[in-house]
């Protein structure tokens, strides 16, 4: 049996009195419809094929970050190995999304124990944070991009400390042999993407940051051509170090005074990060969270993520319909949506980070809870905006309904080595190219407090994802294993996009367990989903043309830009099977 629990300990905090405060209530259902169109801007679509490999297997947003992993996993490297590997090049090749200046949540298998771990390595909150950190002095919150770009939105990384730690635990190679892929593509160079160079051309404010603009841009401030040979010797002299004196390097040490006087420093929006707050970071190990689907079992990472949780709650009110014989269009997305409203009224009243408040994380998915929630869809009509429930196990503390935040960013690795270890991972700096500012040691720093909740209070009662020191902020990041009916590993998936990384996530699940589909085929299939507003379908895909039948039943459609960036991976008896998003640049390979 696999040894990992269907229930899980109650992590956290947040209750609702009995009966929800109206006032409340709409302020938060009126702020659904302000979420942002598109966490990442779209750069264009390349169709891409299905992987196939017999040995090991390695799925990642950019085809040279997939190589650094693949070398790794040919040199008996063991799943984590690699992942360290694909990380520290995508810090080079996909700036924009991830790298050590952010953090990331790890969901690892280990074959010979048969053991699920996830591990935390959020970013937190410095010790002098305050509620009212992105509220101006007229009291009302800043602009978003005001609060982002600077050192005020800043939190302290936990990926290079994740990475460590995770390698500690599992890693098979080296520590410095992992970094040798990343090191050599700093200092030989790695031509421009075209979607680097697209989203460098619709940036304004990293060229305010002298170190960035030098690096990203040229004299005449325009942003490097695609195929430009980018070099980085100053991640390269980082990455030296870290190979050689480890995670310590970061967190003290020359490099963490380089990164708090990029955060101090900055002349209009500094941040308040101490020496104190990088040396104590710590990674988090958290109890899996882990349910049922059908025959398979669904495990992903806890509170402060609302993936996982979400995920499985969608899952398990739509669990009822026979969604393999519907197929994909109107009607499964009707009700995949109408669950998606429920979850995510429930997840921005109870999701925060469990050392603050207390999550209600086993009732949120516990099955009789949910099938009350779902006997609230409706066949003939949607409901529209969803009113958060009362799950069990919930304590009886006033917490008031949080406006969604705007989340951005983000990219996922998935991977599974010769052993059948695997590692699902997702791994952010949050905006594109994060705070805008980058360390004199080659890399860019996040923006992860703008995930916090800029309003701390509503009618009197605190939100659970308000800004408080030592905190880490709500993710919707959703690192996925799934596992059969005979608890042998089935699927490594994940997305980056924001809040729509629960319905990214959810779509891949149910196209491989419903509808059979491939993992290209499952990737590639047009987005869709609710986060309790309008039903959401991405523009130009097949999904949109079911937008007719879905007015037909109450919907509000929204037609947009849905970039997402999955990556899955599923275990075959012919071997591995990989797809990866051709909405990104991504690539599934393996030997």
């Amino acid at each position: 049996m696999i040894a990992i629990k269907h229930r899980v300990i109650p992590l956290a905090a947040a209750a609702l009195l009995c009966s929800m405060l109206a006032a409340g209530f709409q302020q938060a259902a009126r702020a659904q419809t302000a979420l942002p169109a598109a966490p990442e801007a779209a750069t264009g679509r390349t169709q891409r094929s299905l992987g196939h490999a017999t040995q090991h297997m390695v799925a990642a947003a950019n085809p040279l970050a997939a190589e650094a992993g693949r070398q790794i996993l040919r040199a008996g490297g063991s799943a984590v190995d690699a992942a360290v590997a694909v990380q520290l090049v995508l810090n080079l090749v996909e700036p924009q999304s991830s790298g050590i200046g952010g953090g990331a949540f790890m969901v690892h298998w280990d074959q010979a124990v048969r053991k699920v771990v996830t591990l935390d390595g959020r970013e937190t909150a410095p010790a002098a944070a305050k509620p009212e950190r992105f509220l101006g002095p007229d009291g009302r919150p800043l602009g978003f991009m005001a609060a982002v770009v600077g050192g005020r939105s800043v939190g302290v990384p936990g990926t290079v400390r994740l990475l460590e730690d995770a390698h500690k635990r599992w890693g098979k190679l080296p520590w410095a042999q992992v970094f040798e892929p990343a090191i050599k593509l700093a200092e030989d160079g790695f031509a421009v993407s075209p979607r680097l160079n697209g989203l460098l051309a619709g940036e304004q404010a990293l060229r305010s940051d002298p170190v960035a603009r030098a690096y990203f841009y040229d004299e005449a401030g325009k942003p490097r051509d695609v195929g430009f040979v980018l070099k980085n010797p100053a991640f390269a002299a980082t990455l030296r170090s870290l190979a050689r004196d480890g995670a310590a390097a970061f967190y003290t040490g020359p490099l963490a005074a380089d990164i708090l006087a990029t955060v101090t420093g900055h002349p209009t929006n500094p941040g308040d990060m101490t020496a104190a707050d990088l040396a104590g970071y710590r990674v988090i190990e958290r109890e899996p969270l882990c349910g049922r689907y059908r025959v398979y079992t669904i495990c992903g990472v806890g509170p402060p993520s609302s993936g996982a949780i979400a995920v499985q709650q969608i899952l398990g009110m739509v669990e009822r319909f026979d969604l393999g014989r519907l197929g994909p269009g109107a009607n499964a997305v009707h009700w995949i949506s109408e669950a998606g409203r429920l979850a995510f009224a429930d997840r921005n009243l109870y999701v925060g980070d469990p050392a603050f408040v207390d999550v209600p994380s086993a009732g949120l998915i516990d099955p009789a809870y949910l099938n009350t929630r779902a006997n609230l869809m409706s066949q003939e009509r949607s409901m529209g905006t969803a009113r958060a429930g009362e799950p069990p196990r919930r304590r009886a503390q006033l917490l008031a309904p949080s406006d969604p935040q705007i989340e951005y960013g983000t990219s996922h690795i998935s991977i599974v080595d010769k052993d059948g270890n695997a590692v699902s991972m997702t791994t952010t700096i949050e905006d594109g190219f994060g705070a805008r500012i980058m360390t004199k040691g080659g890399f860019l720093l996040n923006n992860e407090l703008t995930d916090f909740n800029f309003v701390p209070s509503a009618n009197g009662a605190p939100v659970a994802n308000r800004v408080e020191p030592g905190k880490r902020p709500r993710s919707s990041m959703a690192p996925t294993l799934v596992f059969d009916a005979f608890g042998r590993l089935y699927a490594v998936v994940g997305s980056p996009g924001g809040s729509q990384i629960i319905g990214y996530v959810v779509k891949t699940l149910v196209g491989l367990l419903d509808w059979r589909l491939d993992p290209q085929q499952a990737v590639d299939l047009g987005n869709f989903g609710s986060r309790n507003g309008p039903t959401e379908l991405e523009r130009g895909s097949e999904a949109e043309t079911w937008g007719v039948t879905l007015q037909t039943r109450g919907h509000e459609v929204r037609a947009i830009e849905m970039t997402s960036g999955i990556q899955a991976i599923i275990v075959s008896p012919i071997g591995f099977l990989g797809g990866a998003d051709s909405r990104r640049e991504g690539v599934a390979i393996g030997d």
